[in-house]
């Protein structure tokens, strides 16, 4: 079976992806497209909705980054068969979502004031969602789910994009999203994967 999975060369929303097909020691094409270079136009063209992340098997194309995730956690041994279950992680994966639309609000701002403004909304941001993740992992044993699922990796790899944009290691004060990070890494397939990837720097942005 082929697969391919196409992003930007940067961490974002796809990394958690690329974290799972290396989990489940799955064998894909891993396309990156140099951010600066973008719009490509015979690529944009080509895509569904003209966005990165798109995922294709088999000659099948699937866009939108939760629904590749999701649909990679189905086939990595990542997603519960009980459908309640599947909504709490659905939730789960929502609630982080949430929080980088409000980083992704703040690094597109282009006015100087509104940005320092921004940046402030968002630290606070930060404190309210990592919280509340910080007590959720507790409360099940160290992830979402009560056990390792893709709704963790999301999360993982939600960490790592602001951990980058915002120069900063944000896990620090919870201990339960910094263990979390720590157990991913340390999957053997991620393990090599991690080891052999070039440093991320974030995107200059025009």
């Amino acid at each position: 079976m082929s697969r391919k999975l196409s992003y930007f060369n940067v961490n974002g929303y796809t990394e958690a992806i690329r974290y799972m097909l290396h989990y489940g020691n799955v064998k894909f094409e891993d396309v990156r497209y140099d951010h600066s270079q973008w719009p490509i136009k015979e690529v944009k063209d080509s895509l569904p909705y003209g966005q990165l992340p798109i995922y294709e098997e088999d000659g099948r194309v699937l866009n939108q980054s939760i629904a590749i995730a999701r649909y990679v956690a189905s086939q990595t041994g990542l997603l519960p068969a009980d459908l309640w279950e599947q909504a709490k992680l659905d939730a789960a994966v929502l609630n982080v979502y949430d929080l980088l639309k409000k980083f992704v609000a703040y690094y597109y701002e282009s006015d100087p004031k509104k940005r320092e403004d921004a940046k402030k909304t968002l630290e606070g941001d930060i404190v309210f969602f990592y919280s509340r993740f910080d007590k959720e992992l507790k409360a099940n044993g160290g992830h979402f789910g009560g056990k390792l699922s893709w709704a963790d990796f999301i999360l993982v790899g939600a960490v790592e994009l602001l951990n980058l944009y915002m120069n900063d290691t944000l896990q620090t004060n919870y201990p339960a999203i910094a263990a979390l990070v720590s157990e991913i890494h340390g999957y053997p397939g991620v393990k090599v994967y991690v080891s052999k990837r070039e440093p991320y720097k974030p995107p200059q942005l025009e």
